[in-house]
């Protein structure tokens, strides 16, 4: 594998959107930025990235706020995987909601995680509704949601997401949805149906057990399978993971064939997932126009360009993963590529 991926001018001119939904870094404080109304200019090779940001118009948080629900007695490598990929890739807070087991663990990972444990697993008294108050009590304060990884069948965890999921339809709030939020959805596919700020992230397994959920016969699994499904689901966004990653929401399709690892481990689509909630969370701020942004992306076409951003970022980290560690690779080894895939792909040369 050499130094730099090869990407093709379909990919590279894909990855000039990708940089405006990028917002810029706060530029160093310095002697001349005393007030408000201070412009600091910062310096970019890209002419994507805005040029001036004042160092007094962002806060704690714009760049992004995403939580991640999942996380059990069984599993909690998965959800510390797609919380650290999103803090990695840029988000300024990170959270993990998942069960009090869980929770003791997850917090030993890292302390840059915040962990919530407010999941509870049968046999607990309390009805779903009652335990997905504190928990849908939080959107308001986030930019996103990635529901799925590690999070288990407990059939009172799964009660409790899907009324979540439904409050943060009400409230607008991108979903990103993966391992057993799938398996949700293969029993109540209406749950998500028609709501297009919505990413489903299933592999070719997952991909075919939706599929028959909807009724949709599904002999294709490149774009037109991706579409057909993404229609069948009323237009939500469809990334089915493979040898290709293919995305569509039933109107547009795209293709991520960079190069990745030759190895897959369990654990790359979690960072996927992170990934993809981080790069939704800067779409918001995008659409906000939080900065002097360029172009006019509107919000189909920014979601469909965020999702197939976060996948070539995973793509670009496990590359790098496997070229350094081969058969030994492991998902640990895709987070610490993440901010390197990022510079590669992407680049944040201040000068």
């Amino acid at each position: 594998m050499s130094d730099m991926p090869v990407l093709s001018q379909t990919t590279k001119d894909l990855l000039a959107k990708v940089r405006m939904i990028v917002p810029p870094l706060l530029a160093k404080f310095h002697k001349g930025a005393s007030s408000p109304s201070t412009k600091i200019k910062l310096f970019s090779p890209y002419q994507s990235f805005p040029p001036l940001l004042s160092i007094l118009t962002m806060s704690l948080g714009d760049q992004g706020r995403v939580a991640v629900i999942g996380g059990s007695a069984n599993y909690t490598g998965a959800p510390y995987f797609s919380a650290i990929a999103s803090a990695r890739l840029g988000a300024d807070l990170s959270h993990v909601i998942c069960t009090s087991p869980a929770a003791s663990v997850i917090k030993t990972y890292s302390p840059n995680l915040m962990v919530h444990p407010l999941l509870r697993e049968t046999p607990d008294a309390e009805s779903p509704a009652s335990l997905a108050k504190p928990i849908i009590a939080l959107i308001p304060h986030l930019h996103v949601l990635v529901i799925g990884p590690g999070l288990g069948r407990d059939q009172l965890v799964q009660d409790t997401v899907a009324d979540v999921i439904s409050a943060a339809q009400s409230a607008g709030l991108p979903l990103v949805l993966d391992g057993d939020a799938l398996f949700l959805l293969q029993n109540r596919p209406r749950l998500i149906h028609g709501y297009k700020e919505c990413v489903l992230t299933p592999n070719v397994v997952e991909f075919g057990r939706l599929a028959k959920a909807v009724g949709v016969e599904i002999d294709d699994e490149g774009e037109k399978g991706c579409r057909a499904l993404a229609k069948a689901l009323g237009g939500v966004l469809i990334v089915r993971k493979g040898r290709e990653d293919w995305l569509s929401d039933g109107e547009r399709a795209i293709v991520d064939d960079v190069e990745g690892g030759r190895k897959r481990s369990g654990g790359q689509g979690d960072t996927l997932t992170g990934c993809i909630g981080t790069m939704l969370a800067w779409r918001r701020l995008y659409l906000q126009k939080g900065w002097n942004v360029e172009g006019d992306l509107d919000r189909a076409e920014t979601l469909i360009l965020a999702a197939w951003g976060g996948s070539v970022l995973t793509r670009e980290c496990s590359r790098l993963a496997f070229k350094r560690f081969g058969r030994s690779m492991q998902a640990s080894d895709l987070t610490e590529q993440v901010g390197v895939a990022f510079e590669t792909l992407l680049g944040e040369k201040e000068e």
